[in-house]
């Protein structure tokens, strides 16, 4: 396998990143990265981190690069992770209000200890700012632990910019993906289609039950991605050859959650280089956070709609005349 990190690589502009992903030679992996400066997000730190687990450190090979953002690099973490020695010598600095080390969350357990020391590590000012994040981190994290089967678990990392006031988070795996886990219960026929149906209220791979069970309701990723576009920010999951990205609710129009992920402004590419797991990015800008149990409230309604019209939809019987 081969991937590099480039000059830049946000959500926005991700598409030639993501092609240039070459997953080949499964046994190994070259990372290289630009010459002159590298700018990412924390879902590519996750990318890589992830690939480097399942490889093995003795697999991993890492270009030495004369950036001088190969600090960020050292002391998010990413090096460590590889098991890569960057010959880079850093005085660490306290991570409050900048970024959340990569970190490996195997069971229920390590995630509960990541969210509480998360917490206090972002240093937000309001209580619904944190609801926002603690629950976006603990459902994508949840959502690997008991759909991804794999042995490695979730990688996280999270990265604040004080400039747009936006917490960006990335999160991958190299489990069975997001098209094996619906197939469960829901038979999608390619791996666009199983993105639309994870991203859609109500759908579950652990059940066939049309809104899913009290344990789990089909919802999380629907959630998500609604903070993301009631926020008019950016949300992408790729998985498999697809990939499907959340564009920016334009300013000027009243914002409306749709249930189907196709609705919203959006974009898709298949044909990518196959991805053995997911990812996960998410933009939170946090001066345009709207409360919490507002948020909630037009969910529940959205979500109770859809699953209603699904459930009228698959149990209709035909009328003959």
């Amino acid at each position: 396998m081969k991937i590099h990190l480039p000059n830049s690589a946000f959500i926005h502009n991700i598409n030639s990143f993501l092609k240039g992903f070459n997953p080949d030679n499964p046994n190994i992996l070259e990372i290289t990265a630009d010459d002159k400066w590298v700018f990412v997000h924390p879902l590519v730190v996750s990318m890589v981190a992830a690939l480097g687990l399942k490889m093995g450190k003795e697999n991993v090979s890492f270009q030495k690069s004369p950036a001088k953002s190969m600090h960020y690099f050292e002391r998010i973490g990413l090096f460590n992770m590889l098991g890569v020695d960057s010959d880079i010598k850093i005085e660490e600095h306290e991570e409050s209000g900048r970024f959340i080390p990569v970190t490996q969350i195997r069971t229920s357990e390590e995630q509960s200890r990541f969210i509480s020391d998360v917490i206090p590590l972002l240093h937000l000012k309001e209580q619904y700012q944190v609801q926002t994040i603690v629950y976006v981190l603990g459902e994508l994290v949840r959502n690997v632990l008991e759909h991804s089967e794999s042995k490695h678990g979730a990688i996280v990392c999270a990265q604040y910019y004080k400039d747009s006031n936006c917490i960006r988070i990335g999160i991958a795996d190299t489990g069975i993906g997001i098209k094996a886990s619906i197939n469960a219960s829901w038979a999608a026929k390619d791996h666009l289609e199983a993105i639309q149906l994870a991203l859609f209220p109500g759908i579950t791979g652990t059940t066939k039950k049309v809104g899913g069970t009290t344990q789990n309701a089909g919802a999380g990723l629907f959630f998500i991605k609604s903070i993301a576009k009631t926020n008019r920010d950016y949300f992408l999951i790729y998985s498999g050859d697809s990939m499907y990205k959340l564009h920016k609710a334009p300013q000027r129009k009243r914002l409306k959650l749709n249930a189907d992920p196709f609705d919203d402004k959006h974009a898709v590419v298949s044909n990518l280089p196959f991805w053995k797991g997911t990812v996960v990015g998410i933009d939170i800008t946090l001066d345009q956070t709207q409360e919490f149990d507002t948020l909630m409230r037009l969910f529940r309604d959205v979500w109770s709609k859809a699953v209603s019209e699904r459930k009228r939809a698959r149990y209709k019987t035909p009328k003959f005349s």
